[in-house]
């Protein structure tokens, strides 16, 4: 099960990923005027379009796999208020400027840990499924369904918020039921109480992916 949530959580960060890097999809209609189901399905197609075909040439060079992410996942995703969600209690205790340090270093720190994923996407991995219910004006949660390489599925929710330009970004994704705010709001709370948010931040600069793979292995054996 922690092999296949590693997967999942791997192409569900390229789930919301969308790159007119190698390919563009014309038809979109710009992001402020789309409905999240729409967005994700637009994410969805335009990251099949984007790796199929380049996963030899991404795979050598992983630091253009990091451009490809960071040109078009920052516009979908709400890294800074993701970022307050997983400080929790801790970004009322921390200044403007350790807040947005530590914004920087966990996105690159989570960018670099899931990136070498997404060179085992392929078209169809991934299904955005109808969205039911009445749409909240202010936050929704878009459902997919990732299958793995064993032909089994696992439930991928977004939690999208509209942003005060009006349009809508991710800040959480749950998987299986786990969000991956929560997941690491409890690990980061760990080692904030153990060495200070000042050390937890030098550590995610300096270390990067290392950082956030210690803070797993200590979240898991105090489980």
């Amino acid at each position: 099960m922690l092999r296949s949530l590693a997967l999942a959580t791997a192409i569900v960060f390229g789930g919301v990923i969308a790159t007119p890097v190698f390919a563009q999809n014309a038809a979109q209609a710009p992001a402020s005027s789309q409905a999240p189901v729409q967005v994700a399905q637009a994410i969805v197609d335009q990251l099949g379009n984007a790796i199929d075909g380049h996963q030899a040439e991404l795979k050598k060079d992983q630091e253009k796999l990091i451009s490809v992410i960071d040109d078009v996942f920052l516009p979908h995703f709400d890294i800074d208020y993701a970022s307050i969600l997983v400080l929790g209690q801790h970004a009322r205790e921390a200044s403007p400027e350790q807040r947005e340090r530590f914004a920087k270093a966990f996105y690159n720190s989570i960018t670099h840990r899931y990136a070498e994923g997404l060179i085992n996407y392929t078209r169809g991995r991934v299904k955005v499924l109808p969205f039911s219910g009445d749409l909240n004006d202010k936050r929704t949660v878009v459902r997919t369904q990732v299958v793995l390489d064993d032909g089994k599925t696992v439930s991928v929710d977004y939690a999208f918020r509209k942003s005060h330009s009006g349009d809508w970004k991710a800040y959480d994704v749950i998987i299986e039921g786990i969000s991956y705010v929560t997941n690491y709001r409890n690990q980061v709370d760990a080692e904030i109480r153990k060495v200070g948010i000042d050390k937890l931040i030098s550590n995610l600069e300096t270390q990067g992916s290392k950082a956030l793979e210690t803070l797993e292995k200590e979240g898991k054996a105090t489980q």
